[in-house]
């Protein structure tokens, strides 16, 4: 029987095979309908009416791109949705669809601080310059509007111009040193002191400019001199407005007023800092700070020993039924009942197994780190007299190298590469012992080499970085500059430290816990004590042998 065609839908010609054009399409069809050529060999419908928009338009586009792609079969029957199955080639680049989220959500994010910045940045530039340019434009524009009706500006008035700009400059240093550095962090909300001071400039600006308007500009004022005072009026308040800024940014938090205890969350360690009057936001981002110089590294691989132990003391519990399944009933029968007392059974058996066995874990895991430390010491042992050895080579390579030639000597860096293959398989092993072979890379062994060699360090100097775990600032970026903390609190971020408070700062293997307390009110009270009392005489007996 005669087919319709894909295009027209007309009964005059079955469809074309695929990869070849309608024989139908540059003309009119036997149906009436005028046909578009078709864009592809793709055997795609193109219907009127509410199709055209909406389901119609996606759907057409995933066709589309399903056809781009070389692994999908170019031919599908009418039932392609439901039974056709694609087999495409494998890549060695995949994404699953957390993935996916997850780099829209950095991407977002990304954005949405850049644009922050950019915009606060802009906001400060137009307020500074309106306000740096306010005092000359109340000088400039009589001088402009109406210098004919001015009278003569006297010395006084004149050394009113020093003083104005003397203060300008002033005022310009200042702002440049206080307001315009280089953002340590991008903290979640607007700082709450730094945006009042900004309203109350710009309020204060605007004030002056409806002054100005209403009482110069209007009456075209002929007392220069008192236009000249009112601009240097104008700046001395933006200098006291600077010093305001001063006590709330900077003075006022330097007092200790809090304790606060930060612990890590994986490992438990520990550390106490005193703050000032800050909000959460600020406080939280002082101990991140302090977090990277005073916080020893995080090292996850020490915390997997704990989690295989216990995965292996429950993996050997097993429970056994010896009486049989029980049949399957209503969930109202008997037999639910029984399946339910065996449950409790078997978990009863489970914790009576568990205590029987607590009583030699402890055995165990005694041996265990006693095994581990042995190895430590042996590993510590070797590591140390390979670097000895190493560092005597260098001593004897430097005793040679000085009766060379100049164009001879070896630098340092061709020096801790011809040593390192000495002690690479000694270091390795003990960092891999420690589990610290994640926190060094040959690379940065090799360039801390490079740097003792240079400045004539001892072995012990060079070994120091590997035997004994350093604060996080120590080892390179990728191991503690983490892209973005999270800070989490019940209260808002922007109010102010309170006894009890408590929030956290979340990274993505760890967490800091941070708990607030407020620094005690001390009472000193003073004793007097007379010198008289410390005075005593010393009485010999003539009976005594003294």
């Amino acid at each position: 029987p005669p087919t319709a065609c894909g295009l027209c839908q007309s009964p005059e010609q079955a469809p074309p095979p695929t990869g070849q054009d309608c024989p139908q399409a540059p003309a009119a069809s036997a149906c009436g309908k005028a046909q578009q050529p078709p864009r592809g060999p793709w055997p795609i419908a193109w219907e009127e009416g509410p199709r055209r928009h909406g389901h119609g338009v996606h759907l057409l586009r995933v066709l589309v791109l399903l056809w781009s792609l070389p692994g999908i079969p170019q031919t599908w029957d009418d039932n392609w949705g439901e039974t056709t199955t694609a087999v495409t080639g494998t890549s060695e680049h995949s994404l699953s669809q957390e993935d996916i989220v997850r780099i829209t959500k950095d991407l977002e994010d990304s954005v949405g601080l850049d644009c922050r910045r950019y915009f606060t940045l802009t906001l400060a530039v137009v307020l500074g310059l309106l306000v740096f340019l306010t005092p000359l434009a109340f000088l400039a524009l009589p001088h402009l509007l109406w210098p004919d009706k001015l009278l003569v500006c006297g010395t006084a008035c004149e050394g009113l111009f020093i003083s104005v700009a003397f203060k300008l400059l002033i005022l310009l240093l200042a702002v440049w040193a206080l307001f315009f550095r280089a953002p340590r962090a991008g903290l979640p909300r607007v700082f709450v002191f730094r945006a009042l001071l900004a309203v109350l400039v710009l309020l204060f600006v605007v004030s002056y400019w409806l002054f100005y308007g209403v009482r110069i500009l209007d009456s075209q004022d002929e007392n220069y001199q008192g236009i000249v005072q009112y601009a240097v009026s104008l700046v001395d308040a933006l200098l006291f407005i600077h010093y305001l800024a001063i006590v709330l940014l900077e003075l006022r938090q330097l007092q200790p007023a809090f304790s606060v205890s930060v612990t890590r969350s994986t490992d438990g360690e520990t550390r106490q800092y005193n703050l000032g009057q800050l909000s959460i936001q600020r406080a939280a981002l002082a101990i991140i700070e302090n977090y990277y110089r005073d916080f020893f590294v995080h090292n996850p691989a020490l915390l997997t020993a704990s989690k295989s132990r216990a995965a292996k003391h429950l993996a050997g519990l097993k429970v056994y039924n010896v009486d049989g399944e029980f049949p399957a009933t209503p969930a109202t029968g008997p037999g639910n009942n029984a399946a339910t007392g065996l449950a409790h059974s078997q978990s009863r058996a489970m914790i009576a197994a568990a205590a029987r066995r607590r009583d030699t874990n402890h055995n165990e895991l005694y041996y265990e780190e006693a095994e581990h430390e042995r190895r430590v010491r042996k590993r510590k042992a070797r590591l140390v007299v390979a670097v000895e050895e190493a560092f005597t080579h260098i001593k004897r390579m430097q005793e040679e190298e000085q009766k060379k030639a100049p164009g001879d000597v070896m630098d340092p860096r061709e020096a801790a590469q011809a040593i390192f293959p000495s002690m690479a398989r000694s270091l390795q092993k003990y960092l891999r012992t420690t589990r610290q072979q994640h926190c060094h890379s040959m690379e940065s062994i090799q360039q801390h080499l490079a740097f003792c060699i240079t400045n004539n360090m001892t072995p012990k100097a060079f070994l120091e970085s590997y035997l004994t775990p350093g604060p996080t600032l120590q080892y390179g970026r990728e191991r503690w500059l983490a892209r973005q903390w999270t800070l989490v609190s019940e209260a808002s971020v922007t109010s102010g430290l309170k006894e009890g408070a408590i929030f956290l700062l979340k990274c993505i293997d760890f967490s800091l816990v941070v708990t607030v307390k407020r620094i005690p009110y001390i009472q000193l009270s003073e004793e007097f004590i007379d010198p008289k009392s410390h005075k005593f005489v010393l009485r010999l007996q003539s009976e005594t042998s003294v």
